[in-house]
């Protein structure tokens, strides 16, 4: 074979990869437009959500992979109330109103819980993939706490001390749905460990966030530490599982690429940082 001819074949080889790249990602782009919605089944979530990434049978099932929650006469329920009661106090300062904000997971504002520790913005026009990464992981994480959450029907703090909540329009729900494991947590505990993933440099910020994230709903009053901690295991085993898909390591590797553009860009969290550090502290 002539060089001419050589190089004549190599050029080929290179449009015909261009061509396939050019269709996954179209393909790509119509999948994640025909994403099926589905309704909101917790609190802080009202209306759709896009589909989760995993099929019923892939969701980890939480009663098989987390303890009974402590009983009423134990030692690690004397914890729980003697941590809830601190919390308490925390009624009406910054922290306070941490906690509320986080309890709303509906989007576009649950998207920004993040972007003060990531030092950027996520919204949907910079963003898309990273977005609808967390929208999507959402669903997965809260549908793998359902299991626990039925078997045991766990009464929440508010219920037992009968004291206030962040979110009093929320109560019915939250009365109605088990404590234990925090759906909460395990989804912030979620998008921690995704989001370390996307931003490894800023992986201390990101893990400290997702750590409040969770506590957010101790000082709420709507969960006992113990229901925070496992809830957070529960969202780790999710994201386990989720990198056995291969949809999510597609949108995952996208996340990565858009936020290297937001950092070119030089975008700046939307949120008020320094109210979030000084109401994550004071826990």
């Amino acid at each position: 074979m002539t060089r001419a001819m050589l190089s004549l074949t190599k050029d080929a080889r290179r449009v015909g990869i261009a061509l396939v790249l050019a269709c996954v990602v179209f393909v790509a782009g119509c999948a994640s437009s025909a994403i099926p919605s589905q309704p909101a089944t917790m609190p802080g979530v009202s209306g759709s959500v896009p589909a989760g990434y995993l099929p019923s049978n892939a969701i980890p099932n939480s009663v098989a992979l987390l303890p009974s929650p402590p009983a009423p006469d134990s030692v690690a329920f004397s914890l729980d109330e003697e941590v809830s009661k601190k919390s308490l106090a925390l009624r009406g300062t910054p922290r306070w109103t941490l906690a509320t904000e986080d309890a709303d997971l509906n989007f576009p504002r649950a998207a920004g819980a993040f972007s003060c520790a990531l030092n950027a913005p996520i919204t949907e026009q910079n963003a898309p993939h990273l977005y609808l990464l967390l929208r999507r992981t959402l669903l997965d994480v809260a549908h793998s706490t359902y299991a626990a959450k039925d078997r045991y029907k766990r009464a929440r703090p508010f219920v037992v001390n009968k004291q206030p909540i962040c979110t009093p329009a929320d109560e019915k729900q939250l009365m109605e749905s088990g404590s234990y494991p925090s759906g909460h947590a395990a989804i912030g505990w979620a998008w921690a460990l995704i989001l370390t993933e996307i931003s490894p440099e800023q992986t201390e910020a990101i893990l400290e966030r997702g750590r409040a994230y969770g506590e957010s709903r101790v000082v709420c009053n709507v969960h006992w530490q113990s229901d925070v901690i496992e809830g957070a295991f529960i969202g780790a085993g999710t994201v386990a599982r989720l990198h056995a898909d291969a949809t999510f390591l597609a949108d995952l590797e996208a996340a990565k690429a858009e936020l290297a553009a937001v950092r070119v860009k030089g975008l700046k969290p939307l949120r008020d940082c320094a109210s979030e550090v000084a109401g994550g502290s004071s826990k």
